[in-house]
C-alpha cells in the first residue's frame, strides 16, 4: 500500500470507531443513565475539554518527534480506553463518573491524534491537497454512517459489543501509522531547535500573520459553538424529550448527517479542484444556519432526520473547504503546529457549544436551543462576509 492509502484506512477505522462511540456514549449517559440537559452537556464537554487543553501542545510536539510517531502512540492509547466502559457495563457498575472518566481519557487521545494526523496530511498528498482533503472527508463521513450503524443495534447486541469492535477498529489505524512510519514519509523533516513552547507561539504568530487563516479560526470556533453544541448535545436531547426515541434512533439521525456530507463530497470530487474556497465556505455555513432553524421548528421525526440530512449536505462543503485553506497556507515546517490550532479553534470552543447548549436547553427546551444556535451562527457568518477577505479568496492567490 502507498502511504496515502495507509493515511486513508488510519484515518477511516479512526471515524468509523468515532461513530460508534458518539452515538454509543449519547445513548449512555442521555437514554440508559436518564441524565438531566445540563449533565449531559457536562459528559459531551469532558470529551472536548482535554482537547481546549492539550491540543496546541500536541500540535507542537508533533513537529518535533514526527506526526506519524505521535498518531501511532496516541491512538493505541485510545484503543485501551473504551474498555473503561466494557468493564463497567458487564459488572454493572456503570455510573455518571464512570462515564466521564472515560471521556476524559478518549478526549485526551483526540487531541494527541488530531494534530498529528492532520500534520501527517500534506506529506502524503503531494500536489494534491485539496483532493486528499475531499478523500479523507468522504472516507471520514462514510465510515462514520457504518459506525452509526452498528451502534444503533446497541439496545439489541449490547454496548460492551459495540466498545470492543470500537477497540478492534482503532487498534487497525494503529497498525496502519505503524507502517507509515516505517516508510519513512516525514524523515526529511527539519526538527525545530526551539521549545515546545516556542514553537506553540511561533505557529500562533503565522496564523495571525494572515487575514484568511485568522478569520477560518474565527469562523471554526463559531461553528464549534452553535453547530456542534447543536449536534451533540441538542438533538440527542431532542430525539429522547421530542419523539422518545432510542439508540436506533440516534444513529439514523446521525447517520443522515453524514450521507449528506458524504454526498456533497462524492460530487465535488466529481466537479473537481473547488477555486473559490472562501465563498463556497461562507455560502454553505450560511445556509446550514438557515437549515439549522428549520431543524428546531419541526414536530415530525421523518421531517427532522430529512433536514438534518440537508444539514449535512451543507456541511460536506464547508468542512472541506475551511480544511483546505489551512492545509495550503501551513508553512511545511510548522503544520502540525498549525493544524493543531485549526483543531483547536473547534475542539477548543467545543465544550463552550456544549455547554451553551445544555442550558440553552434546559432553560428552553431543545428545540429552541437549537433555533437560536442556528441565527447566531448565520448572524456570525454574514459579519465574515462583509468584512473579511475570505468571500474574494482562494487558497492560491491567498498563498501567493
Amino acid at each position: 500500500m502507498s502511504a496515502r492509502t495507509l493515511y486513508l484506512v488510519a484515518t477511516s477505522v479512526w471515524f468509523l470507531a468515532f461513530g460508534m462511540q458518539s452515538v454509543t456514549f449519547a445513548w449512555l449517559v442521555t437514554i440508559v443513565l436518564r441524565e438531566p440537559a445540563e449533565l449531559v452537556g457536562w459528559a459531551q464537554t469532558a470529551l472536548l475539554l482535554p482537547g481546549m487543553l492539550l491540543i496546541l501542545l500536541a500540535g507542537a510536539l508533533a513537529d518535533r518527534i514526527g506526526p506519524d510517531r505521535q498518531a501511532l502512540w496516541a491512538q493505541l492509547f485510545a484503543t485501551l480506553t473504551p474498555w473503561i466502559l466494557i468493564v463497567a457495563l458487564e459488572f454493572g457498575l456503570l455510573t455518571y463518573p464512570i462515564m466521564i472518566l472515560y471521556a476524559v481519557l478518549m478526549g485526551c487521545a483526540q487531541a494527541f491524534v488530531t494534530p498529528a494526523r492532520d500534520g501527517l496530511l500534506n506529506h502524503v498528498a503531494g500536489s494534491h491537497v485539496q483532493r486528499t482533503v475531499l478523500l479523507t472527508s468522504f472516507f471520514q463521513f462514510g465510515c462514520q454512517i457504518i459506525g452509526y450503524i452498528i451502534s444503533a443495534f446497541a439496545d439489541e447486541i449490547g454496548a460492551q459489543t459495540v466498545m470492543i469492535v470500537q477497540s478492534l477498529f482503532l487498534l487497525a489505524g494503529v497498525l496502519a501509522f505503524r507502517q507509515i512510519s516505517k516508510m519513512g514519509v516525514v524523515a526529511k523533516i527539519p526538527r525545530p531547535s526551539r521549545s515546545v513552547l516556542q514553537g506553540v507561539l511561533e505557529g500562533a504568530k503565522t496564523i495571525a500573520g494572515s487575514p484568511v487563516m485568522r478569520i477560518v479560526v474565527v469562523q471554526n470556533v463559531a461553528m464549534a459553538c452553535f453547530f456542534m453544541g447543536s449536534f451533540i448535545v441538542g438533538f440527542p436531547l431532542v430525539v429522547r424529550e421530542v419523539f422518545d426515541g432510542s439508540s436506533g434512533d440516534l444513529g439514523l439521525l446521525n447517520a443522515f448527517n453524514s450521507a449528506g456530507l458524504v454526498l456533497t463530497i462524492v460530487i465535488m470530487l466529481r466537479v473537481g479542484y473547488v477555486r473559490r474556497a472562501g465563498r463556497a465556505l461562507i455560502l454553505f455555513q450560511a445556509l446550514g444556519s438557515i437549515v439549522l432553524v428549520l431543524v428546531g421548528m419541526v414536530n415530525s421525526f421523518p421531517t427532522f432526520v430529512l433536514l438534518v440530512f440537508c444539514w449535512g449536505l451543507c456541511g460536506g462543503v464547508a468542512m472541506p473547504m475551511s480544511r483546505t485553506l489551512m492545509q495550503e497556507l501551513a508553512p511545511q515546517a510548522q503544520r502540525s503546529r498549525v493544524m493543531s490550532f485549526y483543531a483547536f479553534s473547534f475542539m477548543g470552543a467545543g465544550p463552550l457549544g456544549t455547554l451553551f447548549c445544555g442550558y440553552l436547553s434546559e432553560l428552553f427546551g431543545p428545540q429552541v436551543a437549537i433555533q437560536i444556535a442556528g441565527v447566531l451562527m448565520f448572524s456570525v457568518t454574514a459579519v465574515i462576509a462583509l468584512t473579511s477577505q475570505l468571500w474574494r479568496t482562494d487558497a492560491t492567490s491567498a498563498a501567493n
